[in-house]
C-alpha cells in the first residue's frame, strides 16, 4: 500500500533525512512542534500510518510492528528515493522505528525512541493501558472540538492524562491530537497487531539507541511498560522530569538535542 509522506525541506545545504514515526491513533502533525527545530540539521519526512492521518486504511495490509516498519522503508526508498536517514518514533511508532533499525541496519543511522511500546513486562492480550479513555474523548467530542477546546477545563479533561504539562499546549495541538485519534479507522487494527507481542528484536551495536521516558507516562506506565532489561545493550535510556506520554510535546527542544546527538551532530 502507499503511505502519505511529507517532506520538509531542509535550512542547510546537503542536509541529511530524518524520518519521523507517529504514534497510535496519532497522525503527522503530532510533529509539528518538533519539525521546525529539526530542519535546522535535517530534511524532514513524517509518516502517516495506515488508518491514520491522510493514509487509508488498507485491511490487507499487516498492521504488526514489524510489518509496518518494513512498508515505512520501502515507502521513504520509493517516494523520495532516501535510503538512509536518521529516525525518530513515539509510542506505538517508537516500537516500529527500533523494528526498522533491527530489520535494516543499512538504512538507519541512528534511532531515538520516545515513550516506545512493546517493552511491557508481559505481552498484553488486550488493548494497552491508557488509550481507551483519549480514544473516547477524542470521537465523542470531534464534532465540537474547535469551540470546545478553547476552554481551559476541556483541554484539562482530555491532555491531563497525557501530561503534566497540558496547560503549556496550544489549541492547534490540542486540536491536531483529538481530530488524529477521532479520525484513525486504524486505531483498532494496530492496537491488536501488538497484542501477544513485545519488541525482541536485535539492532546492530553500531546504530546509536536513546530511549526516551516522561516520568509522568500514565499510557505505558513504568511499572508494567517500561522494561529496562528488553532495551538493547548499547542503548541510552533517559528518563524526562515533567513529561508524559510525548516527549516532543513537553520538551522539544531537549528532544531534538538528544536526537542531534544520537546523530553525532556538533552542537
Amino acid at each position: 500500500m502507499n503511505l502519505s509522506l511529507q517532506l520538509f525541506p531542509s535550512k542547510a545545504d546537503s542536509a541529511p533525512h530524518i524520518v519521523l514515526v507517529h504514534g497510535l491513533g496519532s497522525a503527522a502533525t503530532a510533529w509539528k512542534p518538533l519539525t521546525p527545530l529539526l530542519q535546522s540539521r535535517y530534511n524532514v519526512i513524517t509518516v502517516d500510518l495506515p488508518g491514520h492521518g491522510k493514509t487509508p486504511l488498507d485491511k490487507t495490509q499487516p498492521m504488526d510492528p514489524h510489518s509496518l516498519a518494513k512498508l515505512v522503508v520501502k515507502e521513504v526508498a520509493n517516494q523520495f528515493g532516501v535510503t538512509s536517514f536518521d529516525l525518530v518514533g513515539n509510542s506505538w511508532g517508537g516500537w516500529i522505528a527500533l523494528e526498522m533499525a533491527a530489520d535494516h541496519p543499512q538504512s538507519v543511522k541512528s534511532v531515538v525512541a520516545l515513550a516506545p511500546a512493546g517493552f511491557w513486562l508481559a505481552s498484553f492480550v488486550q488493548s494497552f493501558p491508557g488509550e481507551k479513555a483519549i480514544r473516547l474523548f477524542a470521537k465523542s467530542t470531534a464534532a465540537i472540538a474547535p469551540i470546545f477546546l478553547n476552554f481551559e477545563w476541556a483541554r484539562k479533561y482530555g491532555f491531563e492524562s497525557v501530561s503534566p504539562r497540558w496547560r503549556e499546549f496550544t489549541e492547534e495541538l490540542c486540536l491536531d491530537a483529538t481530530t488524529a485519534m477521532a479520525n484513525s479507522p486504524g486505531y483498532v487494527p494496530g492496537s491488536n497487531g501488538m497484542l501477544q507481542k513485545r519488541f525482541d528484536s536485535k539492532i546492530d551495536p553500531k546504530i546509536p539507541v536513546t530511549i526516551i521516558f516522561g516520568d509522568s507516562d500514565n499510557t505505558l506506565p513504568a511499572s508494567i511498560c517500561q522494561e529496562r532489561t528488553m532495551a538493547p545493550a548499547h542503548s541510552q535510556w533517559k528518563v524526562f522530569s515533567e513529561c508524559g506520554h510525548a516527549p516532543m510535546w513537553d520538551h522539544s527542544e531537549e528532544v531534538v538535542a538528544e536526537i542531534f546527538a544520537a546523530a553525532g551532530f556538533n552542537r
